[in-house]
């Protein structure tokens, strides 16, 4: 009895032994060795890191050829000129046909004075070369506004208008084609000659009218209209 017991405990310490690890014993009693639990999921890691890795060096040479050409596509062929601040008028640099009756002494003077203070461009009409007395004429622009100094000083009728413009009395005569503005307080008379395409000629006489208080003197009959 003693020898059946202790053999039936042994049996039963065997059957423990062999369940202890969590796993059931099989009906045969012959098991398969079991994989080491950390190798696996070890070796799944690598392969997933692996397949990443060889996934990003594909797709970023894909990625910079995408770049690539959607930059040259979008890009011009040749880079777009800069806008220029101002754009140049286009005018006709050919001289103007203007007369230079003879001058005295004295009115002769007060012109080469004159002309040596008119600026080079009126408004963005730049100065243009004259046919005749450079001396006492000058033309800007196209068609051209003229500057004539010297002459004859207009009669003006008292119920005549003229207009101050930059400390300078003019007074205007409407022709076909211009509006003929002498500056009439001054000792030597001054015309500017403004075609009638140009819009509010008395605006086109102020840069002349700086010239002519820095060169000429006052003098003659100053009209009313003017006197201050």
């Amino acid at each position: 009895m003693d020898e059946m017991a202790t053999s039936s405990a042994a049996e039963n310490d065997d059957r423990l032994d062999g369940t202890r690890d969590g796993t059931p014993e099989p009906a045969d009693g012959i098991r398969e060795p079991a994989e080491p639990a950390g190798d696996a999921p070890a070796g799944r890691d690598r392969t997933i890191r692996g397949a990443a890795l060889l996934a990003t060096l594909i797709a970023l040479p894909v990625t910079l050829l995408v770049a690539v050409l959607a930059f040259t596509r979008l890009s011009p062929a040749e880079p777009a000129a800069a806008p220029s601040p101002t754009a140049a008028r286009v005018q006709s640099t050919a001289p103007v046909e203007m007369a230079a009756p003879a001058l005295a002494a004295r009115p002769a003077t007060v012109c080469r004075a004159l002309l040596s203070q008119l600026p080079p461009t009126i408004r963005d009409r730049a100065q243009r070369p004259v046919t005749a007395g450079p001396e006492q004429n000058a033309a800007y622009g196209d068609p051209a506004i003229t500057v004539a100094c010297g002459g004859t000083e207009p009669a003006i009728p008292p119920t005549d208008e003229v207009w101050t413009v930059n400390r300078v009395c003019w007074h205007s005569v409407e022709q076909d084609d211009a509006t003929v503005l002498t500056a009439v307080d001054r000792e030597t008379p001054v015309t500017v000659r403004v075609p009638r395409s140009f819009e509010q000629p008395l605006q086109w006489v102020a840069p002349v009218s700086s010239a002519i208080v820095a060169s000429v003197p006052s003098g003659g009959d100053v009209p009313a209209g003017c006197r201050a």
